[in-house]
């Protein structure tokens, strides 16, 4: 079974219910946007909040298919940075909970935080401090991270740091690692296009990207697009929501149903499908297996507030993932 390190911003989501969306205009947030605000601003947010019901996870798009790939038993470890402050170690015992090896350094400035205010509608808004999260550098990525690992996943929205993205991607070659990414978000695409070709051209084996981001790389539609970054890399996976997600190896095309779901919440659906797909992958198991094992990851989590399943939900997943390895 393949070893897998992940890398990408340490954030710790901060779950809150409101009672109404007056929380919202207090601090000026767009409903359902995702805004980064200072270190000042966040402060002030969860000191409101404090009496509310909030729920702690650790967080960030990598961190949450490493941890997805912790639960379901795969040898993993993340590369991340947090502060030397209460979110930090609780970020860490959260990954060492889900089995990982959590390659930590520290910083002085706080641990990054995504505030996700749930209105009643169930719609999110996020107030986003990304503090220790964005100040890894090159410099400290240690040859020992990557050697004796087998794949680096990275979460696209590292790519505005492009000099850590690319020695991540050098030592992972060093280490004859194969490299995945996935494209983050179609906005952080469509602003840093040309440094996501130079690291799929130059570096990647497989890519994630579901059709806004896939569009935002090409220009195209999911299929086409799908045909272009297969021509870059060796498996390149385009995810179409409620329509499944469709692969490409070569002149081999597959595609895979999502699973029939109840969705309450789709927080972490893309994270947790490349959890499925990397969860298969690591096994040698054929694509259309490690397509369907992200379909049923992903249908899961969205049954759920967040990005982080309860043990019921696991087992259901587990069980579903077993029948499915087994036909």
């Amino acid at each position: 079974m393949k070893k897998i390190v992940g890398i990408g911003n340490a954030l710790v989501d901060i779950m809150t219910p409101i009672p109404d969306d007056s929380y919202l205009s207090q601090f000026g947030l767009p409903k359902g946007s995702m805004t980064l605000v200072d270190a000042e601003k966040s402060g002030q947010i969860k000191e409101v909040i404090k009496p509310l019901n909030s729920t702690l996870a650790s967080g960030g798009s990598a961190g949450n298919t490493l941890y997805g790939l912790g639960i379901l038993g795969i040898e993993s470890s993340f590369i991340g940075k947090v502060g030397r402050d209460e979110y930090g170690n609780f970020y860490e015992k959260d990954l060492v909970d889900a089995s990982l090896k959590p390659l930590l350094l520290r910083s002085d400035n706080p641990t990054g935080t995504a505030v996700a205010l749930v209105s009643p509608d169930s719609e999110r808004t996020f107030a986003t401090h990304l503090g220790a999260a964005i100040e890894l550098d090159k410099s400290e990525l240690d040859n020992s991270y990557f050697n004796g690992n087998d794949i680096l996943y990275i979460e696209g929205y590292l790519i505005n740091n492009f000099p850590l993205v690319e020695q991540a991607c050098r030592l992972a070659k060093e280490n004859n690692m194969v490299v995945a990414i996935d494209l983050a978000s179609f906005n952080v695409v469509n602003e840093n296009r040309d440094h996501f070709k130079e690291i799929i051209n130059n570096y990647v084996d497989i890519v994630f990207a579901n059709e806004e981001e896939a569009k935002a790389y090409s220009g195209l539609s999911p299929r086409e697009a799908l045909d272009i970054l297969s021509e870059k890399c060796s498996i390149a996976v385009v995810k179409l929501g409620a329509e499944g997600s469709l692969i490409k190896r070569g002149e081999e095309v597959i595609k895979v149903d999502a699973l029939k779901s109840n969705p309450v919440d789709t927080t972490g659906a893309g994270d947790l499908y490349a959890s499925g797909f990397l969860y298969g992958y690591s096994q040698d198991l054929p694509l259309d297996i490690c397509g369907l094992f992200g379909s049923i990851l992903a249908g899961k989590v969205i049954e759920v507030m967040g990005a982080r399943m309860p043990a019921k939900k696991w087992a259901e997943a587990k069980k579903l993932l077993k029948s499915a390895k087994r036909d």
